[in-house]
């Protein structure tokens, strides 16, 4: 069975039945035992931390434990974060949602339709080419980045990697999944408000959500306390090679189960942006039958319900994090293998206590 190395908190709400407490830690230890699960898991009711549990390493070399306040790669989880600084920026007047990406591209990315908008990139919806389309990607560990990733690091360097791709679907058309959407949108909220990408979400989102372990951070220098991506259950080969050496709107963020509790509270306060406009990104737009989801702006919604999610899944990186604001429940699993959170958040998903 993988180990538990961190503190294991698990303070039942006077709601949850002792039952129920014992069901889930025991599926959850089944699932960590069967999976050799390596990451942390936590679920917070009203403000209240009701299960935290870290299992396996964050660095196999120096067999360094996992522990509750490790900070682990969202991959796409990102995505929420880019959609809300977008619409930061469409609350202060620096867009809308009809901005047109060819007033910002100007001659760049020819190959995107005169038509797109801010609004069909946040939704899936623009019908562009996609430089990572996961319809036709192989096996999640093959080397997809088809420039050398170091060469990846600011958001005017992956116009290298998002160019060439022809317009699939007039834009609006229909809803496909697009990381190259979420890059264009990265590259137009830094030309329109003349700021860094990384820079304007951390002040846009990070800075008013008040999260503390929540970055993007260079692959060539995790500093302590974060985790290395593992391509295997086990074995020493991780996920530098894979992934860009500095993630722009699709993917890069690193941040902590903590803050993720923290983001969903702060948006549905309204310190990220209004209430309106939480209302608007979250509102379905698109269903994805074949995620058993759909699809607002920036956040997949669960197929049936009030949920919201947050979602990552890449080489030596599954996460999800899902928010009922009805019941103020957050479940989140971060783990730092390709496969390793899908039991896991299966299980802990589905508690109701």
């Amino acid at each position: 069975m993988a180990e538990c190395h961190a503190a294991i908190r698990e303070s039942w709400l006077v709601s949850t039945t002792e039952s129920d407490a014992d069901d889930l830690s025991r599926r959850i230890d089944d699932a960590v035992g069967s999976t050799s699960f390596s990451g942390v898991i936590r679920i917070d009711r009203v403000g209240e931390t009701v299960f935290e549990r870290a299992c396996g390493l964050a660095d196999r070399r120096w067999a360094v434990p996992m522990t509750t306040t490790t900070r682990l790669s969202l991959a796409s989880g990102t995505k929420g974060f880019t959609g809300l600084a977008t619409m930061a920026l469409v609350e202060a007047g620096e867009l809308t949602l009809e901005t047109r990406a060819r007033t910002l591209l100007g001659d760049d990315l020819p190959m995107i339709d005169d038509g797109v908008t801010i609004e069909h990139l946040l939704g899936h919806r623009s019908g562009i080419g996609d430089y990572l389309d996961e319809e036709t990607m192989g096996p999640i560990s093959d080397h997809a980045m088809p420039v050398p990733v170091h060469q990846l690091e600011s958001a005017e360097s992956y116009l290298a990697v998002l160019d060439g791709f022809p317009q699939v679907s007039p834009p609006g058309e229909r809803f496909a999944y697009n990381n190259g959407g979420f890059v264009v949108l990265g590259l137009l909220i830094e030309r329109a408000a003349g700021q860094p990408y990384h820079q304007l979400v951390d002040e846009l989102v990070v800075q008013p959500a008040g999260l503390t372990d929540t970055a993007f951070i260079r692959s060539d220098a995790l500093p302590g306390g974060v985790a290395t991506g593992y391509l295997e259950r086990d074995g020493l080969r991780n996920n530098a090679l894979h992934l860009p050496l500095l993630g722009v709107g699709d993917g890069g963020i690193f941040s902590s189960s903590a803050d993720m509790s923290a983001l969903w509270a702060a948006l549905y306060a309204g310190r990220i942006v209004s209430d309106e406009h939480v209302e608007l990104m979250t509102r379905p737009r698109s269903d994805a039958p074949a995620d058993h989801r759909r699809y607002g702006l920036g956040f997949w919604l669960a197929e049936a319900g009030p949920s919201v999610l947050l979602v990552g899944y890449d080489a030596g990186v599954s996460f999800l994090s899902r928010h009922d604001p009805t019941t103020a429940t957050t479940s989140t699993v971060i783990a730092n293998t390709s496969e390793g959170a899908w039991d896991l958040v299966r299980i802990v998903t589905d508690f109701r206590g």
